[in-house]
């Protein structure tokens, strides 16, 4: 059974660091972990740990490592336990949002700074002031982000996403779907 979900910021976006999910597969078999299935082609990966006791910080290094060596690119990789993300999916701070592609979450592999979370709010405010009326929560390392008239019109989105966050964005209906693929 998948244990643990695997995502790559970057990847096949735009036409840049371009991967197949083959490819991706092999190399993430190729280090011993069981059950490897992909979903979509934005670098989500579902897979049975080779070692059930190694924590999410040290998949994630062994697996940028991997990719880096194998197949060229260098995308920031975020693991997360079946656990951490069950976790996230019961953390949401906007369950009425009905639209999923509105409701995003921004993972890290680390908890965010006191200075990221100030910023964070910060943009908030920022937005809120020109009318915007998208919204933005923390919890834990994981930022949630809803934006009621789509991503793409979102300034507040363009803010957080750019690389200072260090973040990988997934909208609910991803996430979600990577949940029930990991407790299938």
């Amino acid at each position: 059974m998948p244990t643990h979900v695997a995502l790559l910021r970057g990847i096949n976006v735009g036409g840049h660091n371009r991967v197949a999910m083959a490819d991706l597969r092999a190399v993430v078999a190729a280090l011993g972990h069981g059950e490897v299935a992909t979903y979509i082609q934005s670098g989500n990966v579902v897979f049975g740990a080779a070692d059930p006791d190694a924590d999410s910080a040290t998949l994630a290094a062994t697996l940028e490592r991997a990719i880096a060596a194998e197949l060229g690119v260098r995308p920031r990789v975020v693991v997360l336990s079946r656990a951490e993300l069950a976790a996230v999916v019961a953390a949401n701070p906007f369950p009425t949002e009905t639209n999923p592609k509105c409701l995003h979450a921004l993972f890290r592999g680390s908890p965010l700074h006191p200075e990221d979370v100030a910023a964070i709010a910060s943009a908030h405010a920022r937005a809120r002031q020109r009318g915007g009326r998208d919204e933005a929560r923390v919890e834990g390392s994981t930022l949630f982000l809803r934006t009621p008239d789509g991503l793409g019109r979102s300034e507040l989105a363009a803010e957080l996403t750019k690389p200072k966050f260090d973040t990988t964005a997934r909208n609910w209906a991803t996430v979600t779907r990577l949940l029930s693929l990991v407790d299938a």
